[in-house]
């Protein structure tokens, strides 16, 4: 049989521990006594319409729902160790929500958490909009679709991530990730991409400098480049680009297609670089 669990207020260490097969209806977790980990451990449970401001309330949970929910930003590392969640129309943000979870998704949330996702295995997100300086750090099988994301050094270290329909606003981003495809999303950025292997982008809008250096098996399909200067250095490139990139430096193989080039910088290489630039509709030349 199924605890129901309402209209309650909890502030005590522990307060829910090791709940199983409940639901936690409009309930608030906060108070003097400051405990943390007020629903650790717990399994089967379903969380609706509450309210969190204590560190901790998630860690250890093996399936859980949260709907309708918000969790303020004194619920610190709000979701560890937890796997088997589904998280929708609620509010995540407390620094470092998410980490080291497993199967969890989240649909229609806005998040505002710094170094969120970090070492978490098979994450999707939907309809969500997020904030956070560090996203998904060494993080694996990961979806996006429809997501509109702020930060800095995102989905750095990644593997196996997939991105579509989004706007990621964003600095370092794709740092040393392998196995990444982004379809149909605008993608603002600078020193994009550096390091990453098998990172494929698709009827994408980039901006940003110095993109796609140090790449390993990088894939540019109906793309756009933006303020791109001192593009695909030291890079295994196949790029067919739309529009004119500003400046490509020392490619190190493959070739890169564009519309126009403003320059094609061939100068003091550190390796081989035979990488081809090729302007479109002008099949026989190539950058010197």
């Amino acid at each position: 049989m199924r605890t129901n669990i309402s209209k309650k207020q909890f502030d005590e260490e522990r307060a829910l521990y090791n709940t199983k097969n409940a639901d936690i209806n409009d309930c608030i977790f906060a108070g003097p006594a400051d405990g943390e980990s007020a629903l650790k451990e717990s399994r089967d449970i379903g969380v609706y319409n509450c309210k969190f401001s204590l560190r901790y309330p998630l860690w250890h949970v093996k399936g859980f729902s949260m709907e309708n929910s918000v969790m303020d930003e004194l619920t610190r590392a709000a979701i560890w160790y937890a796997d088997n969640g589904v998280i929708k129309n609620s509010v995540l943000g407390g620094i470092k929500a998410v980490r080291e979870c497993e199967n969890i998704s989240l649909e229609n949330c806005r998040i505002n958490s710094e170094e969120f996702g970090w070492k978490s295995k098979g994450i999707f997100l939907k309809d969500c909009e997020i904030d956070s300086e560090y996203l998904f750090l060494d993080s694996s099988n990961v979806r996006l679709e429809n997501v509109n994301m702020s930060g800095k050094y995102s989905f750095q270290y990644m593997k196996n991530l997939e991105i579509e329909n989004s706007v990621l606003s964003t600095k370092d981003a794709f740092w040393h990730s392998k196995n990444v495809t982004v379809r149909n999303s605008v993608v603002k950025g600078e020193y994009l991409g550096w390091f990453s292997e098998n990172l494929t982008l698709i009827d994408c809008q980039i901006t940003g400098t110095q993109p796609l250096c140090y790449c390993k098996n990088l894939k540019l399909i109906n793309c756009t480049m933006d303020g791109a200067d001192f593009a695909f250095e030291y890079t295994e490139v196949d790029a067919d680009v739309k529009g004119h990139i500003i400046s490509v430096k020392n490619p190190k193989s493959g070739k890169i297609l564009a519309d126009s080039v403003g320059e094609v910088i061939r100068e003091n290489p550190v390796m081989e670089c035979t990488g081809e630039v090729l302007i479109r509709d002008q099949t026989n030349q190539k950058g010197a």
